[in-house]
């Protein structure tokens, strides 16, 4: 069974979702499927149909979460330390062709969210800067061809 690294705040989504899927949205989803099916005729029932899809939904969502959850290998990023990226690191990175600088944080799969400033583990960054100390280059392979990022600095928030 393969663990999934994350932090503990994408844990604490992670289960703060699954509570909300199974207190609220089950329970709703059931309400709309017994209404629906007191308007009679269930094969053209619009109402009913898009009640069961939405219950398929919950519930294949509801076994997604519930598997991560118990395969997560939670990492406490505020107790890591060292001179190399690695899972948890904040990396400030320049891009050498632009020389604009970026700031991303490497969490796991599920937390992963650019616009904010965290990038997956295994990205095509993050898997490039991994074992990389202050002052080095990561390259990586882009649809526009290879791009160079010089890693200015590591910092474990």
């Amino acid at each position: 069974m393969q663990r999934i690294p994350m932090t503990v705040e994408g844990f604490r989504a992670l289960e703060a979702e699954l509570k909300m899927l199974k207190s609220e949205e089950r329970p709703a989803v059931i309400q709309a499927i017994a209404e629906a099916r007191s308007h009679g005729d269930l094969s053209e029932n619009a109402e009913y149909h898009a009640a069961k899809e939405r219950q398929s939904f919950i519930e294949g969502r509801v076994a997604e979460l519930e598997d991560k959850l118990a395969r997560a290998d939670v990492i406490d990023t505020s107790k890591l330390k060292g001179d190399t990226v690695k899972f948890g690191a904040t990396v400030s990175v320049m891009d050498e062709d632009t020389e604009e600088t970026f700031v991303y944080k490497i969490v796991g799969e599920d937390e992963a969210d650019v616009a904010n400033g965290k990038i997956s583990i295994s990205s095509p960054l993050a898997r490039a800067m991994i074992g990389k100390e202050e002052g080095e280059t990561a390259e990586v392979s882009a649809p526009g061809g290879a791009k160079t990022f010089e890693i200015v600095s590591i910092g474990w928030a």
